[in-house]
């Protein structure tokens, strides 16, 4: 017993080891419940269950933000509720990208979100490994936050330049060497990622990947391009891996689940990339500014996050509110 209580105490990357405990029990009860009762079969998810679920996860998140900041203070509370926010934000680009490898792949709605499912299980590993490096490289050299701070910057410059540019699923290198490397049937097989099948060259039975895979390796692929963005951005407003970690997660999983929704009505939000745009300057300019006017107070980063991307979404819903999606997607 006495053992078990010292491994819990535990400091793991600054929290006790119960702390990390508790979240990763509350997104293995969430991802089991999602799989194993809610979509133990393939089905189309519609617009209200999807908002459902969504607002079932962002709850869940909210009363974990709740329980952060009560139990660490308001300063980790207002930056957990910041990087979530921040995440949910700059991962809106990423629903729209998604909605184009669904497409590009003809992948039918009710398959689409067994790839989304698995895409969030590649997502937990890879952010954990994104964010113990980031944590590590900060911890030995803060000089990295000005890193951070200038690559904001930079990226939230080009985020603006580029904003009606639409990626070329197509022309993506990933595909190209998955393609080249990989035996890809020329249709989907079911809900099976990979399937066996005589070879029509040689007749021989080998191992197939399925139009399934790719757009699963794709969506991974665009959420670690994604990750550059906005692992610093948080950085940027905590050092804490704990905070750091549990926003980005939370906020990943209620998107993926308000993913059907959105995708029904992402030509609505046309001009939000702007406002994200200039969520990443002001946050990488804040980094510079610490040195001349000391660190900006938390409350101040959530209100400007929160007001820039509440602009984003106002202005986008005003200057769409004629459109359709037939006239205004790609």
């Amino acid at each position: 017993m006495d053992l078990l209580l010292s491994l819990l105490a535990a400091d793991v990357l600054g929290k006790a080891a119960w702390l990390w405990l508790v979240f990763v029990s509350s997104v293995a009860a969430l991802l089991a419940f999602d799989l194993g009762v809610l979509h133990k079969d393939d089905h189309e998810i519609g617009v209200r269950e999807s908002l459902l679920l969504s607002s079932g996860y962002i709850t869940v998140a909210l009363c974990f933000g709740a329980w952060v900041w009560w139990y660490l203070g308001a300063p980790s509370g207002i930056a957990y509720l910041t990087g979530f926010m921040i995440e949910k934000s700059l991962s809106m680009d990423n629903v729209f990208v998604i909605a184009l490898i669904f497409s590009f792949f003809a992948i039918p709605r009710h398959y689409q979100h067994r790839v989304l499912f698995w895409g969030v299980l590649g997502v937990i590993v890879l952010r954990a490994l994104m964010i113990g490096l980031g944590a590590l490289l900060v911890s030995q050299f803060s000089w990295v936050l000005y890193l951070f701070g200038a690559f904001l910057v930079v990226t939230g410059i080009k985020m603006w330049r580029l904003a009606d540019q639409l990626p070329d699923i197509a022309s993506n290198p990933l595909l190209r060497f998955l393609r080249k490397h990989l035996r890809v049937t020329n249709t989907l097989h079911g809900n099976a990622f990979w399937v066996r099948q005589a070879d029509p060259r040689t007749g021989v039975v080998k191992l197939w990947a399925t139009p399934l895979f790719l757009a699963l390796l794709l969506i991974e692929f665009v959420d670690l391009v994604f990750a550059v963005d906005s692992v610093p951005a948080i950085f940027a407003i905590t050092t804490d891996p704990f905070i750091i970690y549990t926003s980005n997660i939370f906020a990943i999983l209620g998107l993926r689940a308000l993913y059907f929704a959105l995708a029904a009505m992402i030509h609505r939000f046309k001009y939000l990339k702007y406002a994200l745009a200039l969520v990443l300057v002001f946050i990488g300019t804040k980094i510079f500014l610490v040195g001349f006017i000391g660190k900006f107070p938390p409350a101040i980063s959530l209100t400007v996050t929160f007001g820039l991307i509440a602009g984003g979404v106002l202005v986008s819903l005003w200057k769409t509110r004629s459109e359709t999606p037939a006239t205004s997607a790609p």
